[in-house]
């Protein structure tokens, strides 16, 4: 049992990131479904399209939601999936390394594949000056640049 993983964002976002992941990893990964948000899409269908989404992927260890920009229509979907059904973990911010660290770890239990993919997600953020200096994962909100 490995668990499911479902990518909820604005479109063309989630599949975008799917294809990449699978040519990274050299196979396109078999527990994982997209919801791609078009505007003006009414909120009960997107509700009704994450719950067939998490049905086709949940193997009984699980489903980690990954969403793109908190607050915004995709996560607010993922947050009423959360409300409706157990064993359910939502991770927002989504980029590529969260995504390769959840599909990697999918095979652990949904709370560690959880943490991986946002540990993955951190680590992969960093910021690179110009000047030739090594690029450093950056932990702080809001960094301006001089």
């Amino acid at each position: 049992m490995t668990v499911g993983i479902v990518l909820i964002t604005h479109c063309p976002l989630a599949g975008g990131l799917l294809r990449v992941a699978a040519d990274v990893l050299g196979t396109y990964p078999s527990n994982v479904e997209t919801l791609e948000v078009i505007n003006d899409t009414p909120c009960e269908t997107l509700i009704t399209e994450g719950l067939r989404c998490i049905a086709e992927v949940d193997q009984g260890a699980g489903v980690l939601i990954l969403t793109d920009l908190f607050g915004a229509t995709p996560a607010n979907v993922a947050l009423r999936l959360l409300a409706q059904r157990e064993q359910v973990r939502v991770l927002t911010g989504i980029n590529l390394p969260m995504l390769l660290r959840a599909l990697n770890y999918a095979h652990l239990t949904l709370d560690a594949v959880s943490e991986k993919a946002c540990a993955g997600g951190r680590e992969g953020v960093r910021l690179c000056a110009t000047s030739g200096d090594q690029c450093q994962t950056t932990t702080t909100v809001g960094v301006s640049l001089p």
